[in-house]
């Protein structure tokens, strides 16, 4: 007979989590919020990728941003005196740069503030673009704190939230033919 999988642990009920290497702290604790924070803006790029209305193109980018953040919320997940194997490095921001800049020339240049709603999937890509704002402030206070060591996590989290800021106005421009400017407004 299969053995059942079991979904719960239990060692979390009185408030406290495990980071990697086995340190508890409290789950309000800046780690835990920054590295949820991160699944948060993961789970979000998710439901764009899962989309039928998302192009492709941006259906790439979204996945291997997602297993970049796998490997940033590991390196959250771990306090300073914990070797990891692998973290973020320079070439992941310099892709994200790239790419940032390639989407940059499939729509008009922008000369306001944008407000976002004009499709379901550019909104989907600015609420995913402020939790990843989110994260690059409570991964700055790690950072600044002395708590995390990889200064190419914030870089990481900052140039993300411009390639979806990008990503928005490509599928925006691509679904509607437009983006709302705050001029625009009445």
């Amino acid at each position: 007979m299969p053995k059942k999988t079991i979904l719960y642990t239990g060692t979390g009920d009185e408030g406290y989590t495990s980071l990697l290497g086995m340190e508890r702290v409290t789950k309000f604790d800046l780690r835990p919020e920054a590295y949820g924070t991160v699944d948060e803006a993961s789970a979000f790029m998710g439901l764009v990728r899962a989309d039928p209305a998302a192009s492709g193109r941006s259906k790439k980018l979204i996945l291997e941003a997602q297993r970049d953040l796998w490997l940033l919320m590991g390196e959250l997940a771990s306090p300073p005196k914990v070797e990891l194997p692998k973290r973020l490095e320079s070439d992941r921001i310099e892709w994200l740069e790239q790419e940032t800049d390639k989407l940059g020339e499939d729509f008009p240049p922008l000369n306001q503030f944008v407000i976002p709603g004009d499709t379901r999937i550019g909104a989907l890509l600015d609420v995913a673009r402020t939790v990843v704002r989110r994260a690059e402030r409570e991964t700055a206070r790690l950072l600044l704190e002395g708590d995390l060591k990889n200064a190419e996590a914030v870089r990481y989290l900052n140039r993300l939230s411009s390639l979806l800021f990008a990503m928005a106005r490509f599928e925006e421009h691509r679904l509607a033919g437009r983006t709302t400017l705050a001029k625009d407004v009445k």
